[in-house]
Formats: structure tokens, C-alpha cells, sequence
């Protein structure tokens, strides 16, 4: 169960006394295609953050900016508890790849190579290999780092990819739709190691999902996009806001259906 650790700030403490990136008046344009207007959001450490939005709504868009792949206009500022600021260390799990069924490649080679300049087609050094099992076990997925990718389940997979963008252990996760492709089971063993792993590091964690049933359950904060921040709040505020039913055409959240 997600814990709201910055709900005991006084009013107007704002990110003085803790961990924050802080994005305003963020703005994205292709051509003369205005992807992103007028975007402010923060993001505190030990929090679940879920962007929500139709397709096309720009939440792809967003991940990139912060990521630094995109210009834009307005600032994006990451500090400290405390109030130092610095760049922050940023790991990324893009939506699902897709492997060959038949691949050999399993998840130590791939582990491997994205840590190490060990080639691959080499026997794996003792080392190397307890390094990739430490960091699996992150996301107590040890047990699957002989198994090739290609044989991976939808949460399996995810849990490899997770334990790649905790290596080195970042100040900020984000993760682009990670319950696609998921079963059910599968879903919440994911949502529990991410509510684990935010609360153990003490990172902010920021997700693109459609499944609005877990919500209320694991994050902290709801973003509302489409363009701009349409809503930002918590779970309740924001399933159950008339900016939520204009863009979804559904009611949710406390008094929803």
C-alpha cells in the first residue's frame, strides 16, 4: 500500500525539505505542432507518480523531455532534500520490447552487455555474474538470469528491464506503460516490487498507465495530461474530477461507478 510521505509538509513548505524534480512551464513543438503547452508538475522522492491521458495526449512526449531527448521551453530542476541542486540520475523502462521467441540471447547476455564492454560470446567471468545476480536481486528475479529473453513472460520481462534501470540506482523512475502485456497475477507482483523499490531507495517513480483500477491502491499522486496538466492530485481527486469525465467519458473514484 502506497504511504503519502509529503502530505505532513506545512502549506507552503513547497520542495524546500525534500527531494523534487520540479518541471514548469514545460513546452514541447514539432513544426508547428504544439505537443506539450504550460506543463508544471512535481515529482518527490519515496513517491508513486502515474501520468495518465488518451493517446496522443503528449505522455511519450514527456518521459523524453525529462529524459533530456527533446528541446524545450519552460525549466525542468531536480534537487536534493535540503535544497542542493543537481542533475539527476534518470533510469528508464521503455514500453515492452519485443523478442524473437527463438532468441538465445538470455538475461545474463543482455544484463551483461549493458553494464559491462564484456563481449558476450565470451564465457561470463564470476564476477560479472554476481554483479548481474545483485542486481536482479533487486527485484528478486535471480532466478531468471539463464533463462533466454524470448522465453520471458510479460511480467518477467518487466521485472529484467527494472532491474537494468536500477543499475546504477537512480534518483528518478520512469516507466513507459509497464503493465502492458501483463497477466493479472503478473500486474500486481509488479506494482508491489515497484511500491517496495520506491519505498527502500527512496526514489520518485513516475508510470504511463490505462489501468485505472490500481490507482487508488499504489500511487500517490494522479497527472491528468492532455497537452497540458489538465488535473494533478491525488487518486480520488482526480478519478473522480469532471476533467477525468470530459476526457475518459467515465466517473471513478469516491462516489464514481
Amino acid at each position: 500500500m502506497s504511504v503519502h510521505k509529503h502530505d505532513d509538509l506545512p502549506a507552503g513548505a513547497g520542495c524546500s525539505r525534500a527531494c523534487c524534480l520540479r518541471a514548469e512551464g514545460l513546452g514541447v513543438t514539432a513544426g508547428d505542432q504544439v505537443i506539450l503547452h504550460d506543463v508544471d508538475f512535481h515529482l518527490h522522492c519515496g513517491e508513486i507518480t502515474a501520468l495518465i491521458g488518451p493517446n496522443g495526449a503528449g505522455k511519450s512526449t514527456l518521459f523524453k523531455t525529462v529524459l533530456g531527448q527533446l528541446p524545450h521551453t519552460g525549466t525542468i530542476d531536480f534537487q536534493k532534500a535540503g535544497g542542493k541542486h543537481t542533475r539527476p540520475l534518470i533510469g528508464y523502462v521503455p514500453q515492452s520490447p519485443s523478442f524473437d521467441r527463438g532468441d538465445p540471447v538470455s538475461v545474463l547476455d543482455l544484463f551483461s552487455a549493458s553494464i559491462s564492454d564484456w563481449p558476450v560470446f565470451l564465457p561470463t567471468p564470476k564476477r560479472l555474474r554476481t554483479r548481474v545476480e545483485t542486481c536482479l536481486s533487486r527485484v528478486h528475479a535471480e532466478s531468471l538470469i539463464d533463462k533466454r529473453i524470448g522465453a520471458l513472460s510479460g511480467g518477467e520481462l518487466q521485472r529484467v528491464l527494472l532491474a537494468m534501470a536500477l543499475e546504477p540506482v537512480p534518483h528518478i523512475l520512469i516507466l513507459d506503460e509497464p503493465l502492458s502485456g501483463v497477466d493479472i497475477e503478473g500486474e500486481k507482483q509488479l506494482l508491489d516490487m515497484l511500491d517496495e523499490v520506491r519505498t527502500q531507495y527512496d526514489l520518485s517513480i513516475l508510470l504511463s498507465t490505462h489501468d485505472f483500477a490500481t490507482l487508488e491502491e499504489y500511487a500517490d499522486k494522479v497527472i491528468l495530461l492532455q497537452g497540458t496538466v489538465l488535473k494533478a492530485g491525488k487518486p480520488t481527486e482526480v478519478l473522480s474530477s469532471p476533467e477525468f469525465r470530459e476526457v475518459f467519458h467515465l466517473t471513478l473514484g469516491r462516489g464514481g461507478v
